[in-house]
């Protein structure tokens, strides 16, 4: 079938604006289907966005358009794009259509997935309602990733976005044995070979699929890169990987890309210049990250907040998918903690004693209670001095004080930058110290000591 969709072509290029193609068919093929034309011995995939009248398609090109001339002829595949999918896809790093970006073999082509394919259905969804430990203090006790669910991690420029999920593809690794497949979206390209680089020498590569679009490529290319990655995250999870880490960097260039091509198709913008359809595009990712009973896909996706502006409509639209939110701040960065994760602003819907035990919800809460009376009293700290508070805020101080130093940690994926070895921290001492910590056993322990450690000593 494929074979005679290649061998008939259905219309020819009328033309070219960059990655716009527009081309003339004698039957329409729907929205979403490959097209595909030669050239100079190479193949140019066009996928079909627009129809422009009865006979007429505007396309974005997933390659390089150069050299294509007006009255090329184009085929149909017959469908939309497909990737290779098999086991030998892990510890492999892939372009938008499957191909290989490592020097490597190409994936094996017996059997394809569509990357658009339907989200399962409402009755094979499991939804999720345990927590994902990853050993890291801070997301565990305060905003736990729920397994199956959807995470977002949310900063500006050089908060540590990038390391965080790194962080979280070795715990993955590590603790629950189970595979990561990661989007680069819109990557740098210093940045992927930097990333394929470091997870190699990590030892976490062989259980990971690193999919990239990279910053150069086309807008197309951009926006479907997440659509590419999460067929593969599809793919281990129906096959039974164990546990699958969905992860993107960045979810905002998926909007961006969004944005570009909107333009490129000539609609009108919406809100703050971005797309009109940009709730549906955002859903349309969001809502194929599910779980099934055959396995589960947790999702961690990193979030650039422009401006660090939380209202901005990007940001909003994809808050409303989430089930744990991680707001990487600039004043912790500032104050030397990392992960840089602000303790006030960051939630998860598991946060209730009915799902994560009444001893967890009653430490979360204290120690939130904590580092918010910590956060009212800095400007009298800063103008007065700690010596004019209460002995009851003073107390509190020192506690919320020594909490925050202790919520940092060391990371493995950075050890040979730091120096530190990376520690992993279960729930359950995390909370052990939290308690101690809360009721004083701390209380003559130097704020230093507190600082980049895992467990306390007890």
């Amino acid at each position: 079938m494929q074979e005679q969709h290649d061998l008939n072509p259905i219309g020819q290029v009328t033309a070219v604006r960059g990655p716009v193609v527009d081309v003339r068919c004698g039957l329409l093929p729907p929205i979403g289907h490959a097209l595909r034309l030669q050239l100079d011995g190479a193949s140019v995939t066009l996928e079909v966005f627009q129809h422009l009248d009865e006979s007429r398609v505007r396309t974005i090109a997933l390659h390089p358009t150069d050299g294509v001339a007006r009255g090329a002829f184009v085929t149909d595949t017959g469908g939309p794009v497909m990737v290779p999918v098999d086991a030998s896809c892990r510890g492999r790093l892939l372009d938008v259509l499957g191909d290989p970006l490592d020097g490597g073999p190409p994936l094996p082509g017996n059997q394809k997935r569509s990357i658009l394919s339907a989200a399962p259905a409402l009755t094979d969804v499991v939804p999720g309602e345990e927590i994902l430990p990853t050993g890291i203090k801070v997301v565990d006790l305060l905003c736990p990733f729920v397994r199956g669910g959807k995470t977002g991690l949310f900063g500006g420029a050089g908060v540590g976005k990038t390391v965080l999920m790194m962080e979280f593809m070795h715990a993955v690794s590590a603790i629950h044995q189970g595979v990561s497949v990661f989007a680069g979206v819109g990557e740098r390209i210093r940045e992927g070979h930097e990333l394929w680089h470091e997870m190699r020498d990590a030892g976490v590569m062989d259980r990971a699929v690193l999919v990239f679009g990279q910053m150069d490529e086309s807008p197309g290319v951009r926006y479907r890169a997440g659509f590419s990655a999460l067929t593969y995250a599809e793919f281990l999870r129906d096959q039974g990987a164990g546990e699958v880490l969905f992860l993107m960097d960045n979810l905002f260039r998926f909007v961006q890309a969004g944005t570009e091509i909107s333009g490129l198709l000539g609609r009108m913008p919406a809100s703050v210049g971005y797309q009109p359809t940009l709730l549906t595009e955002v859903a349309n990712l969001q809502e194929r990250i599910l779980s099934t009973r055959g396995g589960a896909i947790t999702a961690v996706q990193a979030v650039f907040v422009p401006a660090d502006d939380m209202s901005d409509p990007a940001v909003i639209a994809i808050l409303g998918h989430l089930d744990s939110t991680v707001i990487l701040s600039r004043d912790q960065a500032a104050h030397g903690i990392y992960p840089a994760v602000d303790p006030l602003a960051s939630s998860s819907r598991l946060i209730d004693p009915r799902v994560i035990g009444e001893r967890h919800y009653q430490v979360a809460r204290a120690v939130r209670e904590h580092l918010a009376r910590y956060k009212e009293l800095e400007d009298i700290i800063a103008m007065l001095g700690v010596e004019e508070l209460s002995a009851d805020d003073r107390r509190i101080v020192g506690r919320a004080r020594r909490l925050q130093r202790y919520l940092s940690q060391p990371f493995q994926v950075v050890a040979d930058h730091t120096g530190m070895p990376g520690v992993s921290v279960p729930l359950a001492s995390t909370l052990t110290d939290c308690e101690r910590f809360l009721d004083g056993a701390f209380d003559a322990l130097p704020e230093e000591a507190c600082y980049m450690q895992g467990e306390m000593p007890r």
